[in-house]
């Protein structure tokens, strides 16, 4: 048996990242570009629904701390997969994978698509002419973000990264300070009325909650880098203690302040006359490609794992990555709308690999569900969460597909 989960696991990689820089990467995957799309659940369920977005906050977190104790559990356990394939064998490998490299690479494409957007808003007349061909608008946008961030795919060191999510992370604080900023002195103001609850938009929020604070995918890699693992909660606590305050500040002021006419992404609703207006969109657009390279990070790193000793590493490795941020251009070419494409995300499968698996690989790892207690009731509660949120989040997306 020993034998055989030698065969399964990769070796065991020594991290070296410091308790604060992994800080950085956990907030920069954490504040990701659910940040813009907070005020817009807020129009679509109203206030109360700020108890909600605290509540999963709390869940999620608690399934970060479960999804330690996992890879605490062996030694040999790096990656999520290798949590499914010690909790369930081979199927739960190749399940865990499918969810999780699925989820990731349809965030990169979102990434893409925010850019594109808030780019164009800035310059909506922009194009250019190419073998005969005018290439303007959205389409141009895209092939420019994709160039833009090419050098950021490069680097594989999560300490590297950290200085990129460091600025990742400050992007997320100046976003709030300029669009609060945008209101109380640009003259849009904090008037709105807004609704209280509308239990037919809870569907749609909550899978947009999930989404937003649906960074587990991440987390085996940045608890397998730290220096000094034990620390991880710490680090868990502080990103998700930090993120819901961000979030939840937004969606208040984005909500007093352009209420029912509020766009899947705030900064959208922007004048762009006002030059608080510009910070903001402007370092909407900065922030994204550095969280690109975060979230690309565990997928470039499971294709590369696949490769034999001989091969030149650094170079396939930049191919790789260079051929997957190729691709999810050209997806991102064809998918016109952000804010269903995030909340059907949050609801098929953030929810699922952020929630569902960490608590029955937990379950099974342990074999908790064979002692009945307090912690057996509250991961059965939260599993029945899960399954309630994905199941009326995906038909309400789809809905408004």
């Amino acid at each position: 048996m020993a034998m055989e989960v030698q065969n399964e696991l990769p070796p065991i990689i020594s991290g070296g990242t410091s308790f604060l820089r992994t800080c950085f990467n956990c907030l920069n995957a954490l504040s990701g570009i659910g940040l813009i799309t907070m005020p817009y659940t807020l129009r679509q369920a109203g206030w109360l629904s700020l108890g909600l977005r605290l509540a999963m906050a709390i869940v999620t977190c608690y399934t970060g701390l479960l999804l330690q104790r996992c890879m605490d559990s062996k030694p040999l356990i790096i990656t999520y997969p290798d949590i499914g394939w010690h909790a369930f064998g081979r199927k739960g490998r190749i399940i865990v994978s499918i969810f999780l490299y699925f989820e990731l690479y349809l965030i990169l494409i979102g990434f893409l698509i925010l850019e594109r957007d808030n780019l164009h808003k800035l310059f909506p007349n922009t194009s250019f002419k190419v073998g005969g061909q005018h290439i303007g608008g959205k389409p141009l946008f895209t092939l420019v973000v994709g160039l833009l961030i090419v050098p950021s795919m490069w680097l594989k060191d999560l300490r590297l990264l950290s200085f990129i999510s460091a600025s990742g992370a400050l992007s997320s604080l100046i976003i709030v300070c300029s669009i609060f900023w945008v209101g109380a002195v640009d003259g849009v103001g904090f008037s709105e009325k807004a609704e209280l609850f509308n239990l037919e938009g809870v569907p749609f929020a909550l899978s947009l909650y999930a989404f937003c604070y649906g960074a587990h995918a991440i987390f085996p890699t940045l608890y397998s880098s730290m220096e000094d693992k034990s620390q991880f909660s710490k680090v868990l606590f502080i990103s998700f203690a930090l993120c819901a305050l961000s979030y939840i500040s937004m969606a208040i002021i984005g909500y007093l302040m352009f209420g029912q006419r509020l766009q899947s992404q705030v900064t959208l609703n922007l004048p762009t006359s006002k030059f608080s207006s510009k910070i903001a969109i402007y370092t909407t657009l900065i922030g994204s490609p550095a969280k690109y390279a975060l979230v690309v990070t565990p997928i470039a790193e499971a294709m590369e794992s696949q490769l034999p000793s001989t091969y030149n590493i650094r170079a396939i490795s930049i191919l790789i990555r260079t051929l997957l941020l190729i691709s999810t251009v050209i997806v991102a070419l064809v998918i016109p709308f952000f804010g269903l494409l995030m909340a059907l995300i949050g609801s098929i499968l953030s929810v699922t690999v952020s929630i569902l698996l960490p608590c029955l690989c937990y379950l099974k790892i342990f074999e908790s569900y064979k002692r009945l207690g307090l912690e057996l009731v509250i991961i059965l509660g939260v599993v029945v969460l899960a399954l309630s949120v994905g199941v009326m989040g995906t038909y309400s997306g789809l809905k408004r597909w």
